[in-house]
């Protein structure tokens, strides 16, 4: 199958998430540890990024969810309403 230039593919956009959900639970654990040198700054970053996971992994929820309402609308369609 010939892929387009910038495709996106399902299985790339939730390795992508994984990565990220890693890193984040690795910073967590990192900052965890030495809690001494924990700053603020460091604090809302962590934040950051964790917000940033959350909403990728809602975006990747409600991408499923619309392309299981699609099937199922196609599938409804087939049987004849």
């Amino acid at each position: 199958m010939n892929r387009l230039w910038g495709t996106i593919t399902f299985r790339s956009l939730v390795s992508a998430y994984t990565k990220l959900q890693s890193k984040i639970v690795s910073d967590v654990r990192k900052i965890a540890s030495s809690m001494s040198q924990a700053t603020p700054g460091k604090f809302l970053l962590l934040q950051f990024g964790m917000s940033q996971v959350t909403q990728v992994g809602e975006s990747i929820s409600n991408l499923i969810a619309q392309v299981n309402s699609m099937i199922m609308n196609a599938v409804r369609n087939q049987k004849g309403g």
